[in-house]
């Protein structure tokens, strides 16, 4: 049984946003806060779907495409800023008129979680950071490569084939394959080339001790993108932080261990991911 209710689209923060919806509010849901998914870099809202189902059996679950992405608003004189997308979340969430809701960000999304959270919204009540880039100014550069994007989404546009997609992308399966090949041209270049030079240049670490809510920090074991050095100095800015590192995982977690993942959130967002 699919928990996939609608796909629907707001204005909010002066743009077009899209997003997808599973779960709702009915049943044993009722009374949990709700769920927003802030997917990666190039991951439009529905490749996302996957996880989506497992989050709607227990939360009202929102899969946002953030801007540039997806269905989402994209051209090019849009702001493709963190603060502009951070603020582009928090007006999301006022818009829908949600209550109680957590932030689960996956790598940029988690960045925008991070600074999103930092301005205090209304109703936040938890964030989980799944393996956010830890780069910025004197800081190591962000371990994966411009290039990587940006030869694919050229290729997308062009028209991937699911072959030609999982030379990108090795470990993925057939279904994960053929959406990413399908959805991948809607990923506006500038939005990505922006985004990625920004990890190197935005401070998320001055975020964090101004995040008033509890925070969880998943990393993965594999992919180099959070060391424990790195760990250690999140540890120091926010006592009390939540901690789950992923066996056998790469960067993108959920596609490379879809059960451990989800059994790292534990009880944090009030309700097993069983």
């Amino acid at each position: 049984m699919s928990h996939f209710l609608y796909g629907a689209q707001v204005h909010a923060n002066g743009i077009r946003q899209h997003y997808l919806r599973y779960g709702g509010d009915s049943g044993a849901r009722t009374g949990r806060n709700a769920v927003v998914l802030i997917p990666g870099i190039t991951s439009p809202a529905v490749t996302w779907g996957f996880v989506a189902e497992r989050f709607g059996r227990h939360f009202d679950t929102y899969v946002l495409d953030v801007r540039g992405r997806g269905l989402s608003e994209a051209s090019d004189t849009l702001d493709y800023s963190l603060d502009a997308q951070a603020a582009d979340l928090n007006a999301f969430c006022a818009a829908l008129g949600l209550g109680g809701y957590a932030f689960v960000g996956h790598s940029m999304g988690g960045r925008i979680a991070i600074r999103a959270a930092s301005k205090w919204p209304t109703g936040l009540t938890r964030v989980v950071a799944v393996d956010p880039p830890v780069s910025g100014p004197g800081r190591r550069a962000y371990p994966a490569k411009l290039p990587w994007y940006v030869d694919s989404i050229r290729m997308a546009r062009h028209g991937i084939s699911q072959d030609q997609m999982r030379e990108f992308c090795p470990t993925w399966n057939e279904e994960q394959l053929r959406l990413r090949a399908q959805w991948l041209h809607t990923c506006d270049e500038r939005a990505i080339v922006t985004s990625f030079e920004a990890f190197q240049t935005d401070d998320i670490h001055a975020d964090l001790p101004r995040i008033a809510v509890p925070l969880m920090l998943m990393s993965a074991e594999r992919g180099d993108v959070i060391r424990e050095e790195e760990l250690a100095e999140i540890r120091g800015l926010v006592p009390g932080l939540r901690e789950d590192r992923v066996a056998g995982a790469g960067h993108m977690i959920p596609w490379d261990n879809e059960e451990g993942f989800h059994r790292a959130f534990g009880d944090f967002l009030g309700q097993t991911l069983d």
